[in-house]
Parts: structure tokens; C-alpha cells; sequence
């Protein structure tokens, strides 16, 4: 399927757009496990807000919350102005559209009539005419006569997605929608789905635990653990600026040093590293995303003891280098380097390092690890 550019999805709004979901101090709990507390949340008209964490964090807890699956325990829940915890309003009466992880299509009901479904209160051309137009932004015109059962997976998931779209609902709700497909597939239907929400202009609560998803579909991202937004913003934001060892740690593997701060800066093997916001002192945890390590193979070895490659492994798109580190004084680390393209030097090559100081993040460490550099 052929689409028009979009706007960055990475980048919020230029103005600010009408609030189709607002969410303030939500607190829920399953008898004596908090599920989540404190959670403020907004989402804008066109906005697509995706909840990211790992599993157990509350994620879905607030996605059913705001869907009335779970009744608002404390807090205030609002979709397009209209407040809907006290008194609890259910979710058919709610204007959100759901998509799950199981598409759950009514088997004995073709396609169109799957899609038509909710649209009672339309005359019967309006309606054809409203469902015909969605399968066609997704790609499943031709099979409106076809049953769900002679569907593949990716094609029941697109018709369960323009079933919801249908009613128009001002706000989405997608609980892992394309978690059960293979990777290609899957790519191929998030990038249909995000293009039909922005074309159609609907705010979207997006759940998911895939890092990679959450970039690529939310215009904003809240990270969540133990129920708890830990950091929210936008994809750049929260990859480039993270506020928390968390943040880092949970968008990719990275190389973890320590050191002490002397003179604003640590030592590592692979040079030093800024520390602006640590005492003079302060042992730091040095995270070094794999990308910033700018290998360079040498020809003859620049001193007796020097960096080289242990193993070298192509992954596709990239080669990733398990390298033994060595610093001034002698001190060494074993670091993961990840190199574009073909790039897979002999075991024992001698290279030289250079830091990306933008994929490297600095934070405190308390105290002096047990077991000196991790």
C-alpha cells in the first residue's frame, strides 16, 4: 500500500489541538496490589499517546480504565469533555474504539457486515458506504463478502481495526493490536494503521511493550514501571534525553562503566565523559549506548596493550563487535559495539574507539560497584 508522507509522528502538534482524553490522578488496585497511582495523562485530538513498559507496569490497566472495563477507582477520567468514572459509564456508551490483540470478528457475519456492525443508528447506504470506505484505506475492499474464517491473521487484524474506526470515536484504544503477527507482517499493518489514524485525525491510546513500536507509532510515549509514569515525552525525548537509568536500559542493551568524577569528568577506558550534574567525587554510572562506540580497525597495534576485536557478528543491517577496551593505566572493559552495514574484522584486529558523546548518559551510582567495572 502506497501512502502519502506524514508529518514526523515524533514531533507533537504544531498547535495545540483539542484534548480528547484527559486523565488525572488515577490510583487503581487488585486487593492489595497497586496496579497504578498518580497517573496524570492527556491525549490530543490527531495524537497518537503510546503506554510503553514492560509487563506488570499497568499498562493495560489504564487502557481498560479509560475503556470502563475497570470502574475508576480515584482519579478523574474525561473523553472529549464529558467526565465518565462517577457515576461509571459503560463502554458502549463511551465513543472509544477498542482493538485488542485478538481481532474477535463475529464469525458468521462477512466482513462488511463485521464493519457495519456498530452503525445502527446510520441509514443502510450510509453505512455500506462508511465501511467500504475504511476497508479501503485498508487495503481489504476486495474481501468484503468474505468471512472471517478465510481471513489470514493481518487481514482480520485491518477489519477489526476499521470495525472500530466506524462509530468515528473520538479517542482509540489499542491494547497490543499487532503483537500476535510476524515481524513483517506486523510492520507492514502498524504502518497502515498509523497512516488511517492520522488521516482520519482520531487521538489514539496505544499499549504496547515493543520500544521499537512505540517509536515508530507514538507522536508522545510514557514509559511506565511498577505503575509509575517514568518519564514522558517524545520518542527523541526519551532516547535522547532520558531521565532515569530505566529509560535507557529499556530502549536497547548498553555498556555500563563506573567511575569516580574528578574534575567534572569520568575516566573510562574508552576516554572520558562528561559528568556536569555530579559532585566531585561521586562515583557515576557511565551508560554507552553501542552506536556511540566509533570503531576504526589499525593496521599495526598502537602500543603493547590496545583495543581489540573479540568476536565480530553481522545481524543485517548492522555488525555487532564484542571488543576488549583498553584505557590509560591500564584499565580494561569488554563493550558491544553496533557498526553499520558489513563491518567484521578478524578476531585480535587492533582498533581504535571513539565516543558518540550523545549516546553516552551519566548518572549517579550511589556507591562503588562490589565488583569494580561492570
Amino acid at each position: 500500500m502506497h501512502h502519502a508522507p506524514l508529518q514526523n509522528a515524533a514531533e507533537p502538534p504544531e498547535t495545540e489541538a483539542p484534548v480528547v482524553l484527559s486523565m488525572q490522578d488515577i490510583h487503581h488496585a487488585y486487593g492489595r496490589h497497586t496496579a497504578v497511582a498518580g497517573i496524570d495523562l492527556t491525549v490530543h485530538q490527531g495524537e497518537v499517546v503510546c503506554l510503553l513498559g514492560p509487563s506488570g507496569c499497568g499498562k493495560t490497566t489504564l487502557l481498560r480504565i479509560v475503556a470502563g472495563l475497570e470502574v475508576l477507582q480515584r482519579g478523574h477520567v474525561a473523553v472529549n469533555g464529558r467526565a465518565l468514572g462517577r457515576p461509571h459509564v459503560p463502554p458502549e456508551h463511551r465513543n472509544v474504539g477498542l482493538a485488542f490483540q485478538e481481532s474477535a470478528l463475529f464469525p458468521h457475519l462477512s466482513v462488511l457486515e463485521n464493519v457495519t456492525f456498530g452503525l445502527e443508528s446510520l441509514p443502510a447506504r450510509r453505512r455500506r458506504e462508511r465501511a467500504r470506505e475504511l476497508l479501503a484505506l485498508l487495503g481489504m475492499e476486495r474481501h468484503a463478502a468474505s468471512y472471517p474464517h478465510t481471513l489470514s491473521g493481518g487481514q482480520q487484524q485491518r477489519v477489526a481495526l476499521a470495525r472500530a474506526l466506524a462509530p468515528e470515536p473520538g479517542l482509540m484504544l489499542l491494547d497490543e493490536p499487532f503483537s500476535s503477527l510476524d515481524a513483517r507482517l506486523r510492520d507492514r499493518i502498524r504502518d497502515d494503521t498509523l497512516h488511517v489514524l492520522k488521516k482520519l485525525g482520531a487521538g489514539a491510546l496505544l499499549v504496547t511493550h515493543d520500544p521499537e513500536e512505540a517509536m515508530f507509532m507514538a507522536d508522545r510515549i510514557a514509559l511506565m514501571r511498577d505503575g509509575h509514569i517514568v518519564q514522558m515525552g517524545t520518542p527523541r525525548e526519551l532516547y535522547c534525553e532520558p531521565a532515569d537509568p530505566f529509560v535507557v536500559t529499556f530502549f536497547d542493551t548498553v555498556n555500563e562503566l563506573f567511575g569516580e568524577v574528578r574534575d567534572g569528568r569520568v575516566a573510562t577506558p574508552v576516554g572520558e565523559v562528561a559528568a556536569p550534574k555530579l559532585a566531585e567525587g561521586e562515583w557515576a554510572r557511565v551508560m554507552i549506548r553501542p552506536e556511540a562506540l566509533r570503531v576504526e580497525a589499525l593496521t599495526t597495534p598502537p602500543a603493547p596493550t590496545h583495543s581489540h576485536v573479540v568476536m565480530a557478528k553481522l545481524l543485517g543491517r548492522t555488525s555487532l563487535l564484542h571488543i576488549c577496551a583498553h584505557g590509560a593505566g591500564g584499565r580494561e572493559a569488554h563493550l558491544h559495539a553496533r557498526v553499520p552495514g558489513v563491518f567484521l574484522p578478524e578476531e585480535g584486529q587492533p582498533v581504535s574507539i571513539r565516543l558518540d558523546p550523545s549516546q553516552v548518559f551519566v548518572f549517579a551510582a550511589g556507591t562503588s560497584p562490589a565488583h569494580g567495572e561492570a
